[in-house]
């Protein structure tokens, strides 16, 4: 990983989409923060691309000069004006030829950008060619395909214009300290490792909640549904740092590595098992924080009849030595009570509890909790005597909290992200075969829905923890979700 605190070589970031939300909301915010802590290349510049027309005052906390390109992605003149205006930046500020390509574009235009970039001569970088005598590289936002097939064309697409090396697949949820964090806490603490497989860990539940709906993307959604926009991407990457073996070497490639071999663990359920191990619910109206919502069938842009999963609760088996029996728990909704992220390994129960069981009633399994958000953390859940005479055993909690341990608050994760994207670090990104071993594992749940859209679609109030199907998935392994 880059912990170096040097800055990056001087170039031009290029965002494409500059006048979206992604834009405004992450990726200013965040180019702004590094500025103010001086990680910016020192030779640096920003050119917006869009459409539509954009305010500059969203770059104006940016200490670096801004340009903005409008026109439509799919316009050769477009890319013209914009290899201009690259040519401009260099003359003037010296940022040598390099270039950051970053896509926050609606998918479906990805492959017209990428193409457009080639025929313009601003990639191939990574083939050998070097366009203005720099680099040349690709950042691209999710979803990264929306099955198998169209991320292998798009891949195809990418490969013809951008070497792999220069390619950079984004995840938010790998730039956060906690995620991180799973590294040191497995490979530098002698105490976790020993226990961290199938004879001490019972099972393990990831949790990715959300208290709002979807908002103005309910055309977006429809046609991604929880599955696409969570599972896929965000919920494995997590679930692929949790379980992996150790890497060689925590650089790239080693980490890399590790994480494909885990997702190539994962059992491919077949359709029969998908109705057993996975269910599907859509949010109907209810409360969320005392507040009346809509459904979703009801949110601007999505049908009247439409079957998409707002929520999404599946089992998985990782089918290797460390592993095997394990059960994984995955469950990530829209319009929940809460938004929280989090990993809990669940461990076995002691074999025999030498007190009366009046007396440790308020005892449950010992659990490490990773608090990936809003609130950063770790939480150890062990047994401990209550005060008093009798020999009272419950619970108790041991809390590590990022913001107080550390005297301040995590990076943003897109700060972190950008950064490495900037200074061709890869390790905290999606390598193209992690996106195809991620496709294998939940494409055969889309074909099972496909099938017959309608089938076994349950719902769920808004403000609930999802539907009851969601329970007795764990309800019939004598487990149950913790919670929130």
């Amino acid at each position: 990983m880059n912990g170096s605190p040097t800055r990056p070589e001087p170039q031009v970031l290029v965002v494409f989409g500059s006048s979206g939300d992604l834009t405004a909301r992450k990726l200013a915010p965040a180019l702004a923060e590094l500025g103010a802590r001086d990680r910016l290349p020192e030779k640096f510049a920003i050119v917006g691309l869009g459409r539509s027309q954009m305010d500059p005052a969203v770059f104006e906390k940016v200490p670096a000069p801004f340009r903005y390109v409008q026109g439509d992605y799919s316009e050769s003149s477009t890319y013209e004006e914009l290899s201009g205006v690259l040519r401009e930046l260099d003359d003037e500020h010296g940022t040598a030829g390099n270039r950051t390509f970053y896509l926050a574009t609606p998918p479906e235009v990805f492959p017209t950008v990428v193409a457009r970039l080639g025929e313009a001569g601003l990639g191939f970088a990574g083939l050998g060619g070097e366009p203005d005598g720099g680099f040349s590289r690709l950042v691209v936002e999710k979803p990264y395909g929306r099955d198998a097939k169209t991320a292998q064309e798009l891949d195809a697409c990418v490969h013809a214009v951008f070497g792999e090396a220069d390619v950079f697949r984004i995840d938010h949820y790998l730039g956060k300290e906690t995620v991180q964090n799973l590294l040191a806490l497995r490979f530098a603490n002698a105490i976790f490792e020993p226990i961290w497989n199938r004879r001490y860990v019972d099972s393990v539940q990831i949790t990715v909640a959300e208290s709002g709906g979807v908002g103005h993307r309910g055309g977006f959604y429809e046609g991604a549904g929880a599955l696409r926009d969570i599972v896929q991407n965000h919920v494995l990457q997590v679930l692929a740092l949790v379980a992996m073996e150790p890497p060689a070497s925590v650089d790239a490639r080693g980490i890399r590595d590790e994480k494909v071999k885990l997702l190539r663990a994962v059992d491919v359920m077949t359709p029969e098992e998908v109705t057993r191990n996975v269910v599907r619910a859509q949010y109907d109206e209810g409360l969320v924080d005392g507040e009346p919502v809509k459904g979703y069938r009801g949110e601007e842009g999505v049908a009247a009849d439409s079957t998409t999963e707002t929520y999404v609760a599946m089992r998985l088996n990782v089918d290797n030595w460390r592993w095997a029996g394990v059960p994984f728990y995955v469950r990530t909704g829209k319009r929940l009570p809460r938004r929280v992220t989090e990993v809990a390994l669940q461990f076995t129960s002691v074999p025999h509890l030498p007190f009366a069981a009046a007396l440790s009633r308020g005892l449950g399994p010992n659990a490490l909790i990773l608090r990936i958000q809003p609130d950063e953390g770790i939480t150890l859940r062990f047994g401990a005597k209550v005060p008093g005479q009798a020999f009272e055993v419950r619970s108790v909690s041991m809390d590590m909290d990022w913001s107080e341990e550390f005297g301040a608050e995590p990076a943003e994760a897109y700060e972190r992200l950008l950064l490495d994207a900037m200074a061709g670090d890869p390790t905290l990104f999606i390598r193209t075969d992690e996106v195809h071993e991620a496709w294998r594992v939940v494409e055969p749940v889309l074909a099972a829905w496909d099938s017959d859209p309608t089938t076994n679609l349950d719902h769920y109030p808004a403000g609930s923890w999802g539907p009851r199907d969601a329970d007795l998935l764990l309800a019939g392994d004598v487990r149950r979700w913790r919670e929130l």
